[in-house]
C-alpha cells in the first residue's frame, strides 16, 4: 500500500494546526487517511531555559532573525537527510507557487515546511539544509503558517480520492494557463439577471467555445501576465517574514 501524502510543519506556534484544515475536503481526507499532517514545535530546540529561538541581526537593524542552530536542530529532528520531501521554506522573497508547482507536490511523497517569524531566518540554515524559498504572493504576512495551509489545502485538494469528482479540477483556473470562465446555476432569473442562453441551449461543443472565449476574456481583463503574449509582470521582494 503507498504511504499517504504527508505533510510535516515546523513553526512555532504549532496550535494554529490543523485549524481550517481540519475541515472540509482537507478534514475528511485527513480523516480518512489520505495525507496526514504533522506540526513540530521548533521552540523545542531553542537555547537556555527560555527555549530561545532568535537573536538580533549581524550588522545592525530592526527585529530580531531566527538563530540557524537552533532551526537546524529542529530539522534535522524532523526530516534528516533521507528523507525524500522537498523542504521548502515559507518567504515572501520565494519563487511565487503556482497551479502546476501545486499539482507536483501532490504527486510526490509530501511536503516539509518552514514557517519564518520575526524578520527572518538566518541565511546560513537556508543554504545548509537545502531550503526553497518559496510565495503564495507579493505580500508580507506575519509569518508563514497561514501561507503553509494554503500550499497544504492547494495540494491536498488534487491527491486522488478527495474531491468528489476526478474531473472537478479540471477546467479550474490556471490549469489551462487561464483563468476560469463564469458558472451560473438556478434560477434561470434573478434580480433581472439571466443565464446566458448558450448555457442552456444543449449544444456541448457551442458551450465549450463560449466557455474558452470568457476564460480567455477575463485573464486578458485581470490577468494578462498569464498570457502568452505577455512578458509577466516581474515581482517585487517585499520582506523576509511569512508567505
Amino acid at each position: 500500500m503507498t504511504a499517504a501524502w504527508a505533510a510535516t510543519v515546523l513553526t512555532l506556534h504549532p496550535e494554529m494546526f490543523p485549524g481550517p484544515l481540519g475541515v472540509s475536503l482537507s478534514g475528511d481526507a485527513l480523516a480518512r487517511g489520505l495525507w496526514s499532517l504533522q506540526a513540530r514545535n521548533i521552540r523545542e530546540h531553542g537555547l537556555g531555559r527560555h527555549r530561545r529561538v532568535d537573536d538580533t541581526p549581524a550588522g545592525g537593524g530592526p527585529g530580531m532573525v531566527m538563530r540557524c542552530d537552533v532551526l537546524a536542530a529542529a530539522l534535522d529532528a524532523t526530516a534528516p537527510g533521507d528523507d525524500p520531501r522537498p523542504r521548502l521554506l515559507m518567504s515572501p522573497r520565494g519563487t511565487r507557487l503556482t497551479q502546476a508547482r501545486m499539482r507536483a507536490l501532490a504527486a510526490g511523497r509530501g511536503v516539509v515546511l518552514v514557517c519564518g517569524r520575526f524578520e527572518g531566518v538566518d541565511e546560513r540554515v537556508i543554504t545548509g539544509r537545502g531550503l526553497e524559498e518559496v510565495s503564495i504572493g507579493d505580500y508580507v504576512l506575519s509569518g508563514g503558517e497561514i501561507a503553509a495551509m494554503a500550499l497544504i489545502d492547494a495540494c491536498v485538494r488534487l491527491l486522488p480520492g478527495v474531491m468528489g469528482k476526478d474531473a472537478s479540477g479540471a477546467e479550474e483556473s490556471f490549469e489551462t494557463g487561464l483563468l476560469e470562465y463564469p458558472h451560473y446555476t438556478r434560477p434561470r432569473e434573478w434580480e433581472g439577471r439571466t443565464i446566458p442562453d448558450i448555457l442552456l441551449s444543449g449544444d456541448h461543443a457551442a458551450v465549450a467555445r463560449w466557455r474558452r472565449a470568457e476564460a480567455e476574456r477575463i485573464t486578458r481583463e485581470r490577468r494578462p501576465d498569464l498570457l502568452p503574449s505577455s512578458s509577466g509582470a516581474q515581482r517585487a521582494d517585499r520582506g523576509p517574514r511569512g508567505n
